[in-house]
């Protein structure tokens, strides 16, 4: 079923136990005031209000929930959960959205709490907390569940003959937090337990915080992401056995640090991450498709962070010797590819001697005069003329050995909980030090005439968890202002400096979550570029993020030594694409290379570019373990019309067969088709309905090579 996305509504239904019942699209979030408590009232994946029979309402039981509750908030070692009372419940609504506003205060500690809902006709909302601490008092938060409460009860007996109750949902998540994996994706039987997905705190900081749950029996998915570069975490709680039908499943997306997360000064208002979630009746495309949306719509929507800016990045860092000459000759290469900005990545501030220290020299911030004796104007100028747009890589968030500022502001460096300095992490809850980070990166984006700055954040997770006494007399987590800060930072700098393009990276995938982003045009994924891992981790963090907002990289990194040129080059079409060069600057290039590059790079320009930043997404092969256990993966795009699309086929490691037959996704019944396969050049004409019967016939030969398939309504 196609959805307009135009419809959003808030049906509010006043009484002696309210209910606030929140449409968007046709997926449906209601929950009620009851006994002090504003609990989960459950979902509708198809459009109706969960009283819409009125004398038997199909809202489910909150007393069959430990936690019912929609948030969860610890002050002072006692839940606000309960006991609160009702004070009002606003709406405002524009062209685009409605945003809800419920306030409620507590009698157990003196604090308002403003529930915030944003529908915008996608199947997904947006939900954040404020806090206002209404004393004179510290109070001390140690626990903060953002959204939480009963997802549904379910009696399947009326439904299946399964008896395995581990069969009836399954949890998909990304299986992996380390560097280099990922995207990992995966469906898991969820067991009749509870079981919880981490990042950051107590993991490592490569996993996107999101998580799919879906109902086996039912056919439809629950899907969440959270808006936080700290610790996070999903739990979801099935309560179910093999001698009763009945079951029950919770889920809370919560906030992880050490205790206390946060002290509220008195008076002190607070605004807690923001996290969004959706359901639908549907495949996990169609989960997928509505979270895009929601994103597009709500999430990425700074003017000045437009999604437009799929430019083709091209560049060079302390891999090479990265002098004047040697950045020259790659120019030129570039912008014979048909590359649109030459980016100048870590260790323009070294000395030629020590170019790969580039971490030592963090904070330095300027071109080092012997690798630059005309200054980096020079570079920025010559790529000006050869029609390239000039960019720097820089680390402002950490400051290496050999700057001034760390020898001079031993204060600035966060401590973790032992007391340790955090290897030049700075503490953005430090004024000082997040005010000269601001005016750093201000000043490298005047003085070197910045098309594109690309950050960089290259970190341990244990730094994010610094405790200290912040003017109250007790050690609080810094985590959550110092991120509030961190984005605070890039938001206003975005603003200020709208024409240049804001590209994210974190040692790779390291900060891909959505609190990051709102400021950035898009981001790396991953610094692991060789395949078959790179094909898996571009099939993955496609589900995280549109696709445009996803850099890959060819022929850096690394992934020259893992498959076929063609498999290289089309793991970055789908996606946001950054180039890298294919000879050395004292080297002939080679013709075949160079004559792929550039039709590959044109073939993305002319006919992918122009409905990217739009498109539906298909994963015709989601599992990251399954394509690497079956030697296949399929991505697909194509533009909301369905007048056009384009089909990545790969062929992993040990494939087990030379012939697909890939039946196209994003495909009208109704059209005609022009098909090409990229690897011969042959096109065909044939009907929609014809493919969506019979499909495409793909032929690859080896293991670690591929296919590009593209079609255009006639």
């Amino acid at each position: 079923m196609k959805l307009s996305h135009d419809y959003f509504d808030v049906y509010y239904q006043p009484g002696a136990n309210p209910v606030f019942c929140y449409r968007s699209g046709l997926a449906v979030y209601e929950e009620t005031f009851t006994a002090g408590m504003l609990v989960s009232s459950g979902y509708n994946a198809a459009g109706y209000p969960l009283n819409v029979l009125s004398g038997f309402p199909s809202r489910i039981n909150h007393a069959a929930f430990t936690e019912p509750s929609a948030f969860n908030i610890e002050i002072d070692g006692q839940s606000i959960d309960y006991d609160l009372r009702f004070v009002d419940f606003a709406t405002e609504k524009s062209e685009d959205h409605i945003e809800a506003v419920l306030t409620l205060e507590s009698n157990i500690k003196p604090v308002r709490l403003k529930i915030h809902t944003v529908l915008d006709g996608t199947q997904m909302f947006t939900r954040f907390i404020e806090i206002e601490n209404l004393s004179e008092n510290n109070l001390a938060v140690s626990r903060v569940s953002l959204l939480s409460g009963g997802l549904e009860e379910m009696d399947k007996a009326q439904m299946t003959n399964e008896r395995d109750i581990s069969k009836l949902y399954s949890i998909g998540y990304f299986n992996n937090d380390v560097w280099g994996r990922e995207g990992e994706f995966v469906w898991r039987d969820l067991p009749t337990e509870r079981t919880s997905v981490d990042t950051r705190f107590g993991r490592d900081r490569y996993r996107h915080p999101i998580f799919f749950v879906r109902n086996n029996v039912k056919g439809h998915i629950y899907f969440a992401q959270i808006a936080w570069s700290g610790g996070c975490r999903f739990n979801v709680d099935y309560k179910a056995n093999t001698e009763r039908d009945h079951s029950a499943i919770s889920f809370s997306a919560e906030i992880t640090a050490y205790s206390p997360m946060i002290v509220l000064r008195a008076n002190e208002n607070f605004v807690f991450p923001e996290v969004y979630m959706g359901v639908v009746a549907g495949g996990l495309d169609d989960a997928v498709s509505e979270m895009h949306a929601h994103i597009r719509k709500s999430v990425l929507c700074l003017p000045e962070a437009d999604a437009s800016a799929c430019l083709v990045g091209a560049g060079m860092g302390a891999e090479h010797d990265m002098t004047v000459e040697t950045s020259k000759s790659f120019i030129r290469q570039f912008a014979e590819m048909g590359g649109e900005i030459f980016i100048i990545d870590a260790g323009w501030q070294c000395p030629l001697q020590d170019r790969i220290d580039w971490q030592g020299f963090n904070g330095v911030n300027i071109p080092n005069g012997e690798r630059y004796p005309n200054g980096i104007s020079e570079l920025a100028d010559y790529c000006h003329e050869k029609g390239l747009k000039f960019a720097l890589w820089v680390e402002i968030e950490r400051l290496g050995r050999r700057s001034k500022a760390f020898e001079e502001h031993p204060d600035w460096i966060s401590r973790d909980i032992y007391g340790t300095k955090c290897d030049g992490y700075i503490d953005f809850t430090n004024k000082e030090a997040a005010e000269w980070a601001e005016n750093e990166l201000a000043r490298i984006i005047t003085e070197y005439k910045l098309d594109l700055l690309r950050v960089d954040y290259n970190v341990a997770a244990s730094h994010y968890f610094a405790m200290r006494d912040m003017g109250t007399g007790i050690k609080e987590c810094i985590s959550l202002r110092h991120f509030n800060a961190v984005y605070n930072m890039y938001r206003k700098l975005k603003k200020r400096f709208p024409n240049v393009i804001f590209e994210n990276c974190a040692g790779g995938g390291g900060r891909t979550d959505l609190g990051m982003m709102k400021a950035f045009n898009h981001t790396w994924v991953s610094d692991w570029q060789n395949a078959p891992r790179s094909i898996t981790i571009t099939n993955g963090m496609t589900m995280a993020l549109p696709p445009e907002r996803v850099d890959r990289l060819f022929a850096g990194m690394g992934c020259h030594k893992f498959g076929s040129f063609d498999l290289q080059m089309r793991n970055i079409m789908l996606g946001h694409m950054s180039l890298n060069v294919v000879a050395p600057a004292s080297a002939e290039l080679n013709p075949c290379q160079m004559d792929f590059v550039k039709h590959s790079v044109d073939v993305y320009k002319s006919f992918i570019r122009g409905f990217l930043p739009n498109c539906l997404i298909y994963h015709h092969t989601p599992e990251a373990e399954k394509c690497m256990d079956e030697g296949e993966c399929v991505l697909e795009i194509s533009s909301c019309d369905h007048t056009k699309g384009a089909i990545t086929v790969f062929s992993l490691c040990m494939a087990k067969k030379e012939d697909s037959v890939i039946i196209p996704k994003g495909i009208d019944l109704a059209k005609n088709y022009k098909v090409t396969l990229d690897n011969s050049g042959s096109t065909f004409t044939v009907s929609g309905y014809e493919l969506s019967r019979c499909g495409i016939r793909v032929n690859i030969p080896s293991s670690m090579s591929s296919e590009l398939v593209l079609y255009e309504a006639e």
